[in-house]
Formats: C-alpha cells, sequence, structure tokens
C-alpha cells in the first residue's frame, strides 16, 4: 500500500470513529456527548426505559396553564411525571389524553405528576374546550412556538402526539413518539415507581 493511501486511510479512521459517537444509544434517546443534560437522539421503544446509568437530567421549562397559572417542571422535582405533547387538531392526541387523564387518576396518589402541553396550536380556544369536555385535571400548558421540547432537550416537535417520561431524580426515563395506551404507560410509570420506592433510582 502506498503512503498516500496509508496516510488517507489514518485520516479518515477518526472521522469514522466520531461518527460513531453515541451510535449505540439508539432506542435509549441520549446523546452521549452532551454533556449533563439530556439531548435528544431517538425515541425510545413502547414498553422500555432508558436505563438508570445512561439517563441525563431534563432540561427544565416554565410556561402558562390555560387556566392562568403559572407552571414550572422543576415542581415535579421528586416525583414521576408524564410530559405529554398534544393538540386538539391531532386525531391520535384527542385520544390519547382523555386515557391519559384515566391513568393520571390512578396514579396520581402513588407519586405520578402529568403535565399536558399544547402545542402548535394558533389559540387557545380549542384546547379549553376540549379540557372542560373530557376533564382534564391535570395542568395543560399552552406553548404554541414548541419552546418546551427544545428546553427539554432539544426534542424536536416534528409531529404529535409524543411523551416524555422523568424519573424522581428528575432525568430522563423515554421518550416516546407515537401515541400510548395505557397498557404502553402503566408498566413504565410501575417500574419507575419502584425504583423511587426502593431507592434504585439514583
Amino acid at each position: 500500500m502506498s503512503r498516500t493511501r496509508l496516510a488517507a486511510l489514518a485520516a479518515a479512521v477518526p472521522l469514522v470513529l466520531a461518527a460513531c459517537v453515541g451510535c449505540a444509544a439508539g432506542s435509549n434517546a441520549v446523546d452521549q456527548t452532551a454533556g449533563d443534560q439530556f439531548h435528544f437522539v431517538s425515541g425510545t421503544r413502547a414498553g422500555s426505559l432508558i436505563p438508570k446509568g445512561d439517563r441525563k437530567p431534563v432540561g427544565d421549562f416554565t410556561g402558562t396553564e390555560l387556566d392562568g397559572k403559572n407552571f414550572d417542571l422543576a415542581s415535579t422535582r421528586g416525583k414521576v411525571t408524564v410530559v405529554n405533547f398534544w393538540a386538539t387538531w391531532c386525531s391520535p392526541c384527542v385520544v390519547e389524553t382523555p386515557q391519559f387523564q384515566n391513568v393520571y387518576a390512578a396514579y396520581k396518589n402513588k407519586g405520578v405528576d402529568f403535565v399536558g402541553v399544547d402545542t402548535k396550536e394558533s389559540s387557545e380556544g380549542a384546547p379549553r374546550a376540549f379540557v372542560k369536555r373530557y376533564r382534564i385535571t391535570y395542568p395543560i400548558v399552552f406553548d404554541e412556538e414548541g419552546r418546551a421540547a427544545i428546553e427539554l432537550g432539544k426534542i424536536p416537535a416534528l409531529g404529535l402526539p409524543f411523551t416524555v417520561i422523568i424519573d424522581s431524580a428528575h432525568r430522563v426515563a423515554g421518550v416516546y413518539l407515537q401515541q400510548l395506551s395505557p397498557k404502553d404507560l402503566e408498566p413504565v410509570l410501575n417500574t419507575l415507581l419502584a425504583e423511587r420506592h426502593t431507592g434504585t433510582g439514583g
């Protein structure tokens, strides 16, 4: 092999290795090069969780709820938290959100918080009517611009619905880029609550 080809190969190897940094994250949705805070890479498979050792701290966001109250994600620290991104124009969302209300009612006294983020919606009228009609009792933050998803961990709000689950240590435990059913959600919450109660979540 000529010196020229050897030099070219030597130069290419670091580029190939650099391109593979974080490849193993795959379904874990974790960017291993992102430092201390979670940065989105890809979705988590329904029913699975990011391994505890790979979880990164979530970025907090604040906003205004549909009822005018201020919301701060930091207030959920110490609880398992479900953050669901939705809109009334999204067909899967209008099925998923009432189901999430049922799960919330069953889990809110066990150490689980829910927050809905109504995003990419032109006005607050439709989501307010929806929340009233379906008696959604967990906080709904109005976020027309999709700012919350970026602040959480640079999650691209390209399609709805999607859901971020945060463990009791305030780390991202899953990012689900599809509609979830209670059968998808409840086993994940049970696992995270078990971590919380046994002190193995840290």
